[in-house]
């Protein structure tokens, strides 16, 4: 067994030296956050008059003055800005209308019923049950996504009269699945991602880059055209 070898004795100026060598920078930031921590505990426990942090004005003392090298591309004056109140249009948005629409714009309704793999049966389901009781028009089964709709869905229009029926018949029979429901008003968009009503869970609607109408203008309304005859008397 070699004999033990002590250390060689402990040399601080030797070790700043090396330690500079390998991580200089690591280095002057340790040294800097020391001199920051020092001056705001310093400032801390001052006595002195109320300090201000605004350049400039009576009372402004520096606790760590700024590098003498670079600017922010901010200012120096930041810390004096007044909160300004944000703008109460947004971009793409309107100014508050005048007095409300009125609800003869709606023309029909869709109900989109959504489903996947593990669900298919249910939206089957109740296909079937709606096309029973109402004269409703079906469309057909869309196994993928399709325009706004991110999921396998299928859709039924219906008239302005059925509404106060459908609306709850979905509520009690969705079997859980998400619905949306929507008015046609000939504003593709909105009707999609503004006039909605969701039963059970909302999910995400891809109408964002449709393009909204023109003030003044309106789309091709979708006319809704029943398709299938009730067969069954409806529950009551």
């Amino acid at each position: 067994m070699p004999p033990h070898t002590p250390a060689p004795p402990f040399d601080a100026a030797d070790d700043a030296h090396w330690a500079d060598l390998l991580s200089p920078v690591r280095r002057r930031l340790i040294a800097s956050a020391g001199v920051a921590v020092g001056g705001l505990a310093a400032a801390s426990t001052a006595s002195a008059a109320p300090n201000t942090t605004e350049p400039g004005r009576p009372g402004f003392r520096p606790i760590m003055p700024p590098p003498a090298q670079g600017h922010s591309p901010w200012g120096q004056d930041t810390a004096a800005e007044a909160t300004p109140r944000p703008a109460s249009v947004r971009p793409g948005e309107s100014p508050l209308p005048s007095r409300p629409r009125a609800y003869t714009a709606i023309k029909s309704y869709h109900a989109h019923i959504y489903f996947d793999e593990d669900s298919y049966q249910k939206a089957a389901l109740l296909r079937r049950w709606a096309a029973e009781r109402f004269p409703v028009e079906l469309g057909n089964w869309n196994l993928e996504p399709r325009g706004p709709h991110v999921t396998p869905s299928f859709y039924f229009g219906f008239t302005n009269d059925l509404l106060p029926v459908l609306v709850p018949w979905l509520q009690l029979n969705s079997l859980g699945l998400t619905i949306l429901i929507h008015p046609n008003t000939g504003d593709g968009r909105a009707d999609h991602l503004y006039y909605a009503l969701w039963v059970n869970r909302a999910q995400p609607v891809n109408a964002y880059n449709w393009p909204a109408p023109k003030p003044g203008e309106t789309e091709a309304l979708e006319e809704v055209f029943p398709n299938v005859v009730p067969t069954v008397p409806l529950e009551t």
